[in-house]
């Protein structure tokens, strides 16, 4: 897993970016790959994650999860 900040979240848009603390790359971040299955999530928070590949062929956060 990594860790990384959501950088950006547009709750009407159900998408925002995640900033990997590793590598300084910034990951697209869908609704649908918050673990928690809010759809939401804060921008500024700390969370962990795994990328994997996306629809258009571009890695994503997947199994976005809020660090407490």
């Amino acid at each position: 897993m990594r860790r990384g900040v959501v950088t950006a979240f547009d709750e009407h848009a159900g998408h925002g970016l995640v900033q990997d603390a590793g590598t300084g790359r910034e990951h697209f971040l869908h609704c649908t790959a918050i673990a928690d299955g809010s759809r939401t999530i804060p921008v500024g928070v700390e969370v962990s994650f795994r990328v994997a590949p996306g629809h258009n062929g571009k890695w994503e956060a997947v199994d976005v999860e809020r660090i407490y």
